[in-house]
């Protein structure tokens, strides 16, 4: 038999190309990428995952670490007008989908490695898109006490309402 000339049938031919090595190998990055996609679909399953997608605030409360949050928002004086989207996600549809995907990436991470203060805390970057969505609503009333002042020398709207969509932060 000729050796130059790969035996016919698939599997063989990679066996030829790559050799009994490399061809475990690559069968070996091929269940690992399975399994990790499994257990990333079940993971997504379990936790309510697809909920995250709606504007549904009870979906925040989907993790128990939030429910005295969404239990605060429920008494709030925002609670009529405004869902947790509308605070804590840019009003922008791309920087809406890339904030929901960053934290829900690192949520998920943070609480099923129980890596998170408690109480928990909102992040600096977040905290920014809170206060870009009071300055998006309250545009009309805050303009004339922000007009000039650079984004570095304003005060946070959060400064003095502090408790306003949840007295727990």
């Amino acid at each position: 038999m000729n050796t130059d000339t790969p035996p016919r049938g698939e599997i063989v031919v990679w066996k030829f190309v790559l050799g009994r090595r490399s061809l475990k190998l690559m069968y070996g990055v091929v269940a690992l990428l399975g399994m990790l996609c499994g257990v990333g679909v079940f993971t997504f399953g379990y936790g309510q995952g697809a909920s995250y997608l709606s504007n549904n605030p009870q979906s925040c409360a989907n993790c128990h670490i939030m429910q005295a949050h969404f239990d605060d928002w429920q008494k709030s004086s925002h609670h009529h007008v405004a869902a947790c989207n509308d605070c804590h996600l840019p009003h922008d549809p791309l920087g809406k989908w890339v904030t929901k995907l960053d934290n829900g990436f690192f949520h998920s991470l943070a609480f099923t490695l129980d890596n998170f203060h408690e109480p928990i805390q909102i992040k600096e970057r977040n905290r920014r898109v809170a206060e870009a969505s009071c300055l998006h609503c309250h545009k009309d009333f805050v303009h004339e006490i922000r007009g000039n002042e650079r984004p570095e020398e304003m005060l946070s709207c959060l400064h003095c309402h502090q408790g306003m969509g949840h007295s727990r932060q």
